[in-house]
């Protein structure tokens, strides 16, 4: 058998009754549509659901499977302990996942589990189907910080799972939309908000599931959505198939949006392997980008590529410019894999004999030494981009008022704690911010003295 059926569901506690206690009414368009969820369902007859919700364990870097027979929940912690569930767990299922996670390389099982009750992010779902349709057990599966990509493959993984395993099985894409979308509500107003919420149900109205690779995470931060990884898992689970699409309802009332869609396969479409395309695309745009990078960013390369591909230490070229060998600078490389940092290393000072060797030994230091990230591996060269920043000499500044976030990196010191920011990144906007985070990468405390120092780079891409 195979996923007949997925569907993108808001969470809010208060759609149950014994939590809204008559608030519910607020949103009655999202109860309809939910209510018409729950009966879909109940009319496919699935074997098991399987559920992504945002609330369930998370792990910067693994996706954990909620494991066992069973768990139990209430929403005793939103004052109803009287709504509870108590779900079977579809072990044999749950294994198999796992196995092909493991198969290909993909950080996902059922390790590290810290409280096995169920969310709301569930029970919400639940509460809905459980009125109508009983026969089914359950697989709870969490988000995590990987990439969006990586969420995908999850979602094509649980997808082989349970056409291996033979089940008739459902998806339920658990998350709500945007927290920002008016001043009113619980976490104020951002135009990013309105903005998230109009493009991702234009997407999923038309089932163009791979746009939802084109939302910047900054830009999805600003909007504080929350369900967009776990939509990604769901479109995953569809890949290659052609997808009847229904748009039920969106609401944002309360301030945060709420969005109902179905989706029902109808055959094979091999047009619509949307992460293939992606890589393909990836691929072709990376390798003509480095192409055209500038012998800074070219002796970077060489020098990732000879560390992690032969483990060796590579010596200066003679071919350079003079500008890389006849000066000494502080310089950082930033590695980055699908936008995210993989990697950054850097000397404020110079501590080598020419600019040419700080590169290439920055550059062994950000594939392999960045504390935050595991070693860069071989299968991962192909999807990197590389940037160098030389730094000039950094000077003495007086006050946060002689910084500049675009054009000048921050220098925090107190004692022998030193932290340090480069200029012009994405997701920092103020100087406020550039100062906390170089406090916080040096363990600096926010009411602590410190000196400041600013500096130019060149920034090489």
């Amino acid at each position: 058998m195979a996923i007949t059926a997925a569907y993108m569901v808001p969470h809010p506690p208060m759609i149950v009754p014994a939590v809204g206690r008559g608030g519910e009414s607020q949103i009655e368009a999202t109860r309809a549509a939910y209510a018409r969820v729950a009966e879909d369902i109940a009319a496919l007859a699935p074997e098991t659901v399987i559920l992504s919700s945002p609330h369930a364990t998370l792990y910067a870097d693994y996706f954990h499977i909620s494991p066992g027979r069973s768990a139990e929940g209430s929403f005793a912690r939103f004052h109803a302990p009287q709504a509870g569930f108590r779900e079977e767990y579809d072990a044999e299922l749950v294994k198999a996942i796992e196995r092909i996670a493991a198969a290909q390389g993909l950080p996902a099982g059922t390790r590290g589990q810290r409280d096995p009750e169920l969310d709301h992010g569930t029970m919400v779902p639940l509460h809905f189907i459980r009125q109508v349709y009983s026969g089914f057990r359950l697989i709870r599966v969490g988000l995590s910080g990987l990439p969006l990509e990586e969420h995908y493959r999850l979602g094509q993984i649980i997808r082989r799972a349970v056409e291996e395993t033979g089940r008739r099985a459902v998806f339920v894409a658990s998350g709500d939309l945007s927290h920002k979308l008016q001043s009113y509500g619980p976490y104020g107003f951002a135009p990013e908000g309105p903005q998230y919420d109009t493009r991702v149900m234009d997407v999923c109205e038309r089932a163009a599931f791979g746009e939802l690779f084109d939302f910047d995470e900054v830009f999805c931060e600003r909007a504080a959505e929350c369900g967009h990884r776990s939509f990604v898992i769901m479109a995953g689970v569809l890949d290659g198939m052609a997808v009847r699409a229904e748009r039920l309802s969106h609401e944002d009332v309360t301030g945060v949006g709420y969005g109902i869609c179905m989706f029902h396969p109808t055959g094979a479409d091999d047009s619509r392997r949307f992460l293939a395309t992606r890589q393909r695309e990836q691929e072709t745009r990376l390798t003509e980008k480095r192409a055209r990078c500038d012998p800074w960013v070219q002796l970077a390369w060489r020098s990732v590529e000879s560390w992690v591909l032969y483990n060796r230490v590579m010596g200066t070229p003679e071919d350079l410019p003079e500008a890389l060998t006849g000066q000494r600078a502080g310089a950082f490389v930033s590695i980055h894999r699908q936008g995210r940092l993989r990697g950054c290393i850097g000397t404020i000072a110079p501590t080598r004999s020419s600019l040419a060797e700080e590169i290439i030994h920055n550059a062994i230091s950000a594939a392999s030494r960045d504390p935050r990230f595991d070693p860069i591996r071989a299968d991962e060269l192909k999807w990197l981009e590389i940037n160098v920043d030389v730094l000039d000499e950094p000077e003495a500044v007086a006050s946060e008022a002689e910084l500049d976030v675009k054009r000048y990196g921050v220098i925090v010191t107190k004692g022998h704690r030193r932290g340090l920011l480069l200029p012009d990144l994405e997701g920092v906007d103020t100087v406020r911010q550039q100062v906390e985070i170089a406090r916080r990468k040096a363990g600096i405390g926010p009411k602590e003295k410190v000196s400041l120092e600013r500096f130019e780079v060149v920034r090489h891409t």
